[in-house]
């Protein structure tokens, strides 16, 4: 082999690797994106799922349990891909991988809406009466069809936050270099969570039923204790996930070998 066709096959198994990489964070990325708005549509009860008393804080008037989306469980760890993303493949990568993860986030809501139209099968209808479930086609459409309007609420969240988590994160990284990844990663992340955590419920809870008009909007005091909690569990959950960035970065960048990575760092920066 010459020197020449030994050049060109080192070049195009760095170019794989990159190819690989981007293909496993950006998989991830969506499925967890795609899974988080599927479970969003159940709200829980922090502390009885503990096990523990409850807190009974009160946020703007607001007491009672401590109580979530279970989306919030995903959402800091897509956030997290954002960074990581974002370090290897620049605004251009991320931006991109959002639009279309919206796009499928859409597109999947789109085949539910039409799944609940079918008309169901008599025996499928009535099969879990036993385990307490009247009918499948009543609790299928109520867990599967969520409102149109947490729909958009969510994609507008989810794109307006991670757009600005981009921005953020390179502002940050032109001032500290690669040093302290901790500190653009968290610190990109405590604004667009900020962002996603009031824009959807604003959208979704707010705005949307009163343009709607059937659907009885929550108060703003809601929209502040809920929108409270739910940032300072994504903050929360930023810090302690900030070991994990490193440790993703060690890993990849071992892969990558340090020259690829750092010239794959390099152009992401531009």
């Amino acid at each position: 082999m010459t020197p020449t066709m030994d050049k060109k096959k080192h070049h195009l198994n760095e170019m794989n690797k990159g190819t690989t990489l981007f293909f496993i964070l950006g998989g991830f990325f969506i499925a967890n994106a795609l899974v988080a708005e599927f479970i969003g549509v159940k709200i829980f009860a922090l502390e009885d799922t503990l096990g523990i008393s409850r807190f009974n804080i009160n946020l703007f008037g607001q007491e009672g349990a401590l109580q979530f989306s279970a989306g919030v469980l995903l959402w800091p760890v897509v956030f997290l891909m954002t960074d990581i993303i974002n370090e290897y493949f620049g605004k251009q990568g991320v931006r991109k991988l959002s639009i279309f993860t919206a796009g499928l986030i859409a597109y999947a809501f789109i085949i539910i809406f039409f799944a609940i139209q079918l008309s169901p099968a008599d025996w499928w209808t009535t099969q879990n009466q036993a385990q307490g479930v009247e009918n499948m086609q009543t609790s299928f459409k109520v867990i599967f069809g969520q409102g149109i309007l947490m729909v958009f609420g969510s994609l507008t969240a989810f794109l307006v936050a991670q757009l600005v988590d981009v921005l953020l994160f390179h502002q940050i990284k032109k001032i500290t270099g690669e040093k302290r990844i901790w500190l653009r990663s968290t610190g990109s992340t405590f604004v667009s969570q900020f962002i996603d955590s009031f824009v959807i419920l604003t959208i979704a809870f707010k705005w949307g039923p009163e343009l709607v008009g059937n659907v009885t909007p929550w108060t703003w005091n809601q929209i502040l204790a809920v929108g409270t909690i739910q940032y300072f569990y994504k903050i929360s959950m930023a810090v302690l996930l900030t070991p994990v960035i490193y440790g993703v970065h060690q890993i990849i960048d071992r892969y990558l070998g340090k020259e690829e990575s750092s010239k794959m760092k390099e152009l992401a920066a531009l």
